[in-house]
């Protein structure tokens, strides 16, 4: 055990601080949609500058040039919208920064497993953490062509950090390339067209507290009436005072429509984006605002009464309950899913898994879920993994990061906490203590419900295996109690454990025949105690 690597310290996930709610706009009129397109088709435009702008500036932004571009787009439209396009600017340049960055640290991570292998003799035999030399010759010089491509390409994007320079496309590079694959993507030029356009919008406004229902640029009153305050150059098109445009459309949001009414009514900050959907042909109003910070419960609390852990494989999660000592209550839960078609279809499967386990959580009673802390991102570097696309594949297309904000956020609205615990060994240590012991001719425990278990018992504190080395039979007394289910404090623990209530009856057996009765002991250490014994829940092992 001495190459075992050392585990990282469980936390309790900090919750969500924001909230978005979404409703569609229905029964506009054709002038409503020519208003809405004019709007956004003007703003968007201002925002494509303002973001060549920031582009151009680079790493000698400050506060001097941020005014100065805001004050130009005040001419144009109003101080609140060239407030609210200039920080969308900000925050999608640094976006950009932190994916370079990431795209960096992936060049390098590769650059060094092709230097390490390159290094080794053709065919020498990897260990389990490091890969060996490659196969043959061949490969070897494929290898060395792919390493300068590599260097060279980890040379220009290095260059480019230290320079401030940013690869940006509003619209996104995605829809940007489908434009060249029109055929493979079942569109027409026209088609991807009025998609590129909708994408290019920029149809926002930033929340205000102080003022009237929380916005002033984006008004939605309680009785669901939505208004947009327009842009100077198409003033001309408001139908009401003060260059405003009433649509027709009334909003009610299903989903915390209360706690939203609660906000405007109140005058506080609701930030709201409207979009079109080409694909469907529908307007949709976004409403957003953010909560105060809660602070997160103490891990001792999160588990106070028990933990559930969760094993997160490629199509279904592996669950098992547990007591606060570390026992597995009951029999595993699996709740699967499909991450083939498309995102809204993955999204839709993660969403309706997590609201499975969600609600069985709250039925037993458990106030913490644990999961592992996965990050995939050092793992998917075709290098380290060589010809197993298969396996790079499986890791790609599991959502790590989505999964774990999306589950933090829908387990804050029923009390449930979220413990994140080191994925190291779960799965090897899980099926080696437990998946054996817990299989019964009724019960089939699989590898993933094993880790489950040491998931959920490195949540709670105890180590992974089920019993210590047990004490020499000279020594028992002086050596302690085997198991480590209970802890030193419990109370009951090396008590009298109370009878069994599944005892077989006294008596002469169903088939008639006496029961031979225990023969006498010729020594005292040998003769057979008259007392009942049983096992405590606490002492519990499999």
């Amino acid at each position: 055990m001495g190459d075992v690597r050392k585990l990282a310290v469980s936390f309790v996930a900090p919750g969500p601080c924001g909230v978005a709610v979404r409703d569609r706009l229905k029964h506009l009129t054709a002038r409503d949609e020519r208003v809405l397109r004019a709007v956004g088709a003007h703003q968007g435009a201002l925002a494509s500058g303002d973001l060549k702008a920031r582009c151009a500036d680079g790493l000698e932004h400050g506060a001097d040039t941020w005014a100065s571009r805001k004050r130009e787009l005040t001419g144009v439209s109003s101080s609140r919208i060239a407030g609210a396009i200039t920080k969308a600017t900000h925050d999608q340049w640094a976006l950009a920064r932190r994916c370079q960055a990431a795209h960096i640290q992936n060049l390098a991570a590769g650059i060094k497993t092709l230097r390490h292998r390159l290094s080794l003799p053709i065919g020498e035999k990897g260990t389990k953490r490091t890969a060996g030399g490659y196969r043959s010759k061949c490969e070897w010089f494929r290898k060395s062509r792919r390493l300068a491509a590599l260097e060279a390409r980890h040379t220009a994007a290095v260059t480019d950090r230290q320079a401030g320079r940013v690869r940006v496309v509003r619209g996104g590079k995605r829809l940007l390339n489908t434009r060249h694959h029109l055929a493979e993507a079942e569109l027409t030029e026209a088609e991807w067209r009025q998609r590129w356009e909708a994408e290019r919008w920029f149809l926002a406004a930033d929340g205000e507290s102080g003022k009237r229902f929380g916005n002033e640029t984006i008004r939605v009153t309680p009785n669901g009436e939505v208004s947009i305050k327009l842009p100077a150059p198409l003033a001309h098109l408001a139908n009401a005072r003060h260059g405003r445009y009433i649509l027709s459309a009334r909003i009610g949001f299903a989903h915390r429509g209360a706690e939203w009414a609660d906000r405007i009514e109140a005058n506080r900050a609701v930030a709201y984006r409207i979009h079109l959907d080409t694909g469907r042909g529908r307007w949709y109003l976004t409403a957003s605002w953010q909560r105060p910070v809660v602070q997160t419960i103490p891990l001792e609390t999160a588990r106070a009464r028990g933990m559930i852990g969760v094993d997160t494989n490629a199509d279904h999660f592996a669950a098992y309950r547990l007591d606060r000592h570390g026992n597995p209550v009951g029999d595993p839960h699996r709740f699967g899913y499909d991450l083939s078609g498309t995102a809204g279809h993955r999204d839709a499967q993660i969403r309706h898994a997590l609201t499975r386990l969600i609600n069985w959580a709250v039925r037993v009673g458990v106030a913490a879920i644990g999961i592992e802390d996965l990050d995939f991102t050092p793992e998917k570097t075709r290098e380290k993994h060589g010809r197993r696309k298969r396996f790079r594949q499986l890791i790609s297309g599991m959502p790590t990061g989505k999964l774990k904000a999306r589950l933090v956020s829908m387990a804050a609205e029923p009390g449930l906490s979220i413990v994140a615990v080191d994925p190291a060994y779960t799965s090897m240590w899980g099926a080696q203590h437990w998946q054996k012991p817990l299989t019964t001719p009724h019960r089939r425990m699989s590898r993933h419900d094993a880790a489950g278990i040491a998931i959920g018992r490195r949540a709670l504190g105890h180590p992974v295996r089920r019993r210590t080395t047990p004490p020499p039979h000279d020594r028992s007394d002086r050596a302690g109690h085997r198991t480590v289910q209970a802890a030193p404090g419990t109370r009951g623990r090396e008590g009298t454990r109370p009878p069994t209530t599944d005892r077989p009856p006294e008596g002469p057996s169903p088939s008639g025949m006496r029961k031979r009765e225990p023969s006498a002991s010729n020594t005292v250490r040998d003769a057979p105690s008259t007392q009942q014994w049983v096992q405590d829940s606490l002492m519990r092992t499999g």
